[in-house]
């Protein structure tokens, strides 16, 4: 098995990749930005799970490059995950729309531009999965992150469309939608214990949805009730939280 992660060197993506090394000893592909620190990422799992891992750069805003970059690996993906992403600041995006289009190129035009490539590529093989990182706070625009989560929101939207698209070609989509997650990204921000998933748990959420063909999964699994009863809120009442 090949696994391809676009985006390794973010926390959950480096758990995922782990995750399919321990359990699978697939052959893992790291692609990011940042080679070097890949580097120290591709020795780490040779040493703990003895497999083979291939480093790749890959700019997720570098949209031109995608077509070579696909073309470049060494071996067609049996599965593909997306967890590069920038958090962004809200109040930054909202004074500057050079901070909003980076939040909104990162979390949702470089996932299409690389997911169409790898999806014609699908289509042909007639295999594969695909498992997009999106985010719960694509599901109802709040005040303290709605830049962010819109770029999430099309991502989801997206990825729906592309499970729908690909399901007759026998790939499945998974769209997984993490709370809190306590990474670099999230590093310095106060969140609730109880509430937030470490990049290990995330990843093994990941894996069983993976390994069962589900779809869509929200991890930890209490968000897919918060969400729900946060989507239930009348418009009339939300608009005056201050959430």
């Amino acid at each position: 098995m090949h696994v391809l992660v676009l985006g390794a060197n973010s926390d959950i993506g480096y758990a995922v990749a782990k995750q399919f090394a321990r359990d699978d000893k697939a052959t893992i592909h790291l692609a990011s930005r940042n080679i070097s620190t890949l580097e120290k990422k591709k020795n780490d799992l040779v040493a703990r799970y003895g497999v083979d891992v291939h480093n790749y750069a890959f700019d997720a805003t570098d949209y031109d490059s995608h077509n070579e970059f696909y073309n470049s690996l060494e071996h067609e993906p049996d599965v593909i995950i997306v967890s590069f992403g920038y958090l962004g600041e809200q109040q930054t995006a909202q004074e500057s729309f050079s901070e909003a289009m980076n939040i909104i190129n990162s979390n949702y035009i470089g996932v299409v531009s690389i997911l169409e490539i790898a999806a014609e590529k699908m289509t042909q093989t007639k295999s594969g999965t695909i498992i997009g990182i999106s985010s719960v706070a694509g599901e109802r625009g709040r005040q303290s992150n709605y830049i962010y989560g819109s770029a999430k929101s099309g991502m989801s939207t997206y990825l729906s469309g592309l499970r729908n698209r690909l399901h007759q070609h026998g790939v499945n989509v998974i769209t997984v939608l993490p709370g809190f997650v306590k990474t670099k990204m999230t590093h310095g921000l106060d969140l609730p214990e109880k509430l937030t998933a470490s990049p290990d748990k995330v990843a093994a959420d990941i894996h069983k949805a993976y390994t069962k063909g589900k779809s869509r999964i929200y991890t930890l699994w209490i968000w897919r009730y918060i969400m729900m009863i946060i989507k239930m809120i009348p418009e009339r009442i939300f608009i005056k939280l201050n959430l």
